[in-house]
């Protein structure tokens, strides 16, 4: 692949509203699907990777939906006068809530309620839902068939994350509150999010936001 293949990947990364997948950057490139052209691919963006690293202004990365630029984590500060609202805020109910079923994925409310020790409102798995981060992926085979949640690609990019891999490993599976990783640089931390009183409910918007709790001790 040469400079002009670089310079279209890069325009259509900077221009994208998502992550662009590897195959369809191929089709962009008019590239084929095959062993050599994902080689090539992955060689190209790894030089791209290195370059942009050294500028310090933008960073490409790879998260679970493909590969994005965000802003490198040295003028993240700079730019949040540009948006100084604050982001939307979570229970840690509901922070808590994600972290088991993130760690012990697939499990049922049951599951999520023995690990908590409290029973989880409903109100927390409907935000979770409609936040995109969580979803249904089946039921067990067991009396009344309860629903199997899991968290979705939606969850791992918005902490800048490829893959459940990437999650840091838990040095007590049984603690109430989970640790979850640190953002990536265009990101905000789960926990940072997370606070004991309950979020309003906002107008529909691109991004549904969260609907208040009625429980925030669940």
């Amino acid at each position: 692949m040469n400079a002009e293949a670089k310079a279209i990947l890069e325009a259509a990364l900077l221009c994208a509203q998502q992550p662009l997948a590897p195959k369809d950057m191929l089709t962009l490139l008019g590239e084929e699907p095959g062993v050599d052209s994902r080689a090539a691919l992955a060689a190209l963006l790894a030089e791209m990777q290195a370059e942009w690293q050294s500028r310090g202004s933008l960073q490409l990365v790879e998260v679970a939906s493909g590969w994005r630029f965000q802003t490198h984590g040295a003028v993240r500060g700079a730019l949040e006068a540009l948006h100084p609202e604050k982001p939307r805020r979570y229970s840690r109910a509901a922070m808590e809530t994600l972290a088991v079923i993130a760690y012990r994925q697939p499990v049922t409310r049951g599951d999520i309620e023995d690990i908590r020790g409290v029973v989880v409102s409903s109100d927390i798995v409907k935000q979770l839902e409609e936040r995109g981060w969580i979803e249904t992926i089946g039921h067990r085979d067991a009396p009344g068939r309860p629903q199997l949640y899991a968290t979705t690609k939606q969850f791992l990019d918005d902490l800048g994350l490829a893959s459940l891999s990437e999650l840091p490993p838990l040095d007590d599976m049984g603690s109430p509150l989970l640790p979850l990783p640190e953002p990536g640089p265009q990101q905000t931390s789960l926990l940072d999010l997370a606070e004991d009183t309950p979020v309003p409910e906002a107008p529909q918007a691109a991004e549904p936001p969260a609907p208040a709790l009625n429980d925030e001790a669940s």
